[in-house]
């Protein structure tokens, strides 16, 4: 259906591609991966003939048809409705309708027997396209995009730029094209709009290129992933599971080819420089020269999986309760939002708050911030300080600083080294930390802007779609930066790899109310799942699942007691001091634990272990001795 062979492509003296092929076959469902900058992009305008390839060629069937999704459809405005907008889809159709309007008009004045054989034909034709349901096809694939019935007589200009995209998604969708280049769906859709074009592209009928950095999307939606890397195109026959898999196999090939060409080489080369002196050898000594010449070199492998290693260090510990919001209401004039709901955030939960669009997650997760005004009560805990990260916070970075003097700015604590090592974790290396703002990608900001959140010293973050405008190896880092996070957050994303890896909690909105299901998203999942299947088969409300079923979020109040501040601050102050002796001696005695040593001695293992759980048990009870402190502490604030 589509060849490119041999195909080169530079900007200025920088080569994105080099000799590359690939075929594109009829129902090819391709997911285009690689590194932010790669080319991936790029090799979708090069399909489209935005560009022209350098060297080598793109030729395609003579009954192929392309529909090119992409960022720049973001600023398409207009007046009509996005009905509409996403009729045009069908060209033939609108043109037999325009032209039957017009017969129908002139038979009411001149009914003539041509006018009639003209008609009939028309319609004959427009049936024949099924131009009767062009409507309804329509209105389903733009409400399964999320739009509800009402929406779609609205002008399109009164949609966001991401509503928008929708639109032109579902336009795609509808013109049914042979082969359909998709860059980054997801940035712009919620979990239902996601799923839901999973299912639509698994029974598409043409060929798929998809670009995306969402790793559960692709593995629903890809059979075929082409990764670009090095300026080349490897292809591997499966989804995303399947190429992490067959990756890992490829390196280990390639690691071991490449070790035994290097030992080769050196023993040739060891032969030539004992020998190269005696005539008796020189014949031997030149033909091993010229086959070092000859050698085709294998490359060594090069890890591109980065490994971070992030130490939050903050300046005060925030006590049990971080957040209590109560009888909580928001509304937007007559659109309800919230109402009279209850949330209680705790030490150590990791929140991801997920649900379709429109439904008030970003609404949320201002209240929790503070900058949203409410019906209700909100409530900071004692010694919280709060971050907060989301897309337009881009506009906020300093354009004309370094890299490296945007994140001395944002209160860290963190020597130079040390930041050029949280640069290095977000992929800035070398020079790199040296770059003004102004000069990098809409990514490369994103980076930056979650590089300073997380080295601040907030010890409760709040993050709105941290994973937007993210490639897969920068997901994997803010995945580890958050596991190894010691404090507490809120995470919204439609990505659910990343809140499956991320989140010990779930929270959604339902009916106006905040819910809560106590569990990993693939707990919540399966739970959903089964409260469904039990709806479907019976009819009846599901029992509870292990774990506990959602429900709506509790809070809890802590009485005053009559120790002054001054002894409470003396006290949480003893606590703070004995549990860093008790953290530092229990990291000494896993370090010791961990030498090998001391797994041949039996009896010093015993001991070791002993007293590794007693230590963790004194550290537990002096954890909650300063827990309830802190409780006591926050109390008496309230009373003054």
């Amino acid at each position: 259906m589509l060849s490119i062979s041999n195909l080169s492509f530079y900007f200025g003296s920088r080569a994105l591609y080099e000799d590359v092929s690939l075929h594109i076959k009829p129902k090819d469902k391709i997911g285009l991966i690689g590194a932010n900058g790669t080319g991936k992009s790029t090799l979708l305008r090069l399909i489209v003939g935005e560009y022209s390839p350098d060297e080598g060629e793109i030729s395609k069937s003579n009954d192929c048809t392309i529909g090119f999704l992409n960022q720049d459809l973001l600023s398409y405005q207009s007046e009509d409705s996005i009905l509409t907008v996403a009729m045009q889809a069908f060209e033939r159709q609108n043109a037999l309708q325009k032209q039957i309007d017009s017969v129908l008009h002139e038979m009411e004045t001149d009914y003539k027997d041509e006018q009639v054989d003209k008609l009939a034909k028309l319609q004959e034709e427009f049936e024949a396209l099924d131009g009767y349901t062009i409507q309804s096809k329509t209105e389903e694939i733009l409400e399964g995009l999320g739009f509800t019935t009402a929406d779609l007589q609205k002008p399109l200009k009164n949609f966001s730029g991401g509503w928008r995209m929708r639109v032109m998604l579902a336009k795609l969708l509808l013109a049914k094209p042979s082969l359909l280049l998709l860059d980054e769906p997801t940035n712009h859709l919620d979990l239902p709009s996601i799923q839901w074009i999973e299912n639509y592209l698994e029974n598409y009928e043409g060929a798929v290129i998809i670009v995306s950095h969402d790793r559960q999307f692709l593995d629903n939606a890809a059979k075929t992933i082409v990764e670009v890397s090095r300026r080349e195109l490897n292809v591997y026959a499966g989804n995303y599971s399947f190429y992490l898999e067959e990756k890992a196999l490829r390196a280990e090939i390639q690691k071991s080819s490449f070790e035994n060409q290097q030992t080769k080489i050196k023993q040739t080369e060891r032969f030539i420089e004992r020998f190269k002196a005696k005539a008796s050898k020189s014949k031997q000594v030149q033909s091993r020269v010229k086959a070092l010449d000859r050698l085709d070199l294998i490359e060594d492998v090069v890890d591109e999986t980065a490994k971070v290693n992030f130490r939050f260090n903050f300046t005060v510990q925030p006590g049990r309760t971080i957040l209590d919001l109560k009888d909580v209401s928001k509304s937007y004039g007559d659109l309800k939002i919230l109402e009279k709901t209850h949330a209680l955030i705790e030490r150590g939960d990791k929140i991801a708050l997920i649900g379709a669009n429109g439904k008030g997650k970003s609404t949320m997760l201002r209240i929790i911030a503070g900058t949203e005004p409410i019906g209700g009560e909100r409530t900071l805990g004692y010694n919280v300080l709060m971050g907060f990260f989301a897309q337009h916070q881009l506009e906020s970075l300093n354009v004309e600083n370094t890299l490296l003097d945007e994140l001395k700015e944002c209160g860290s604590t963190k020597t130079e080294t040390e930041l050029r090592n949280v640069l290095g974790c977000f992929l800035f290396s070398n020079d790199d930390v040296f770059k003004k703002i102004k000069v990098l990608s809409g990514g490369e900001k994103s980076r930056v802007a979650l590089a300073k959140t997380l080295i601040s010293q907030a010890n409760f973050l709040m993050l709105d779609e941290p994973t937007n405008h993210l490639d897969i190896q920068s997901v994997n880092i803010l995945m580890q930066a958050l596991e190894q996070y010691e404090g507490t957050f809120v995470a919204i994303s439609h990505d659910r790899h990343f809140i499956s890896q991320i989140a010990n909690k779930i929270w959604y909105i339902e009916d106006h109310q905040l819910k809560e299901y106590p569990g990993t998203y693939n707990e919540y999942v399966y739970w959903q799942s089964q409260k469904e299947q039990s709806k479907t088969t019976s009819g009846a409300n599901t029992k509870p699942m292990k774990p506990a079923p959602a429900k709506e979020v509790k809070t809890t109040t802590t009485p005053a007691t009559k120790n002054n501040k001054k002894e409470v601050q003396a006290l949480l102050a003893k606590s703070e001091e004995k549990i860093t002796l008790l953290e530092q001696k229990i990291a000494t005695l896993e370090k010791d634990l961990a030498t090998p040593s001391v797994y041949s001695d039996g009896e010093k293992l015993a001991k070791l272990n002993k007293e590794h759980k007693a230590l963790t048990h004194e550290l537990g009870q002096e954890q909650e001795t300063w827990d309830k402190a802190a409780e006591e502490m926050e109390a008496l604030d309230k009373r003054g």
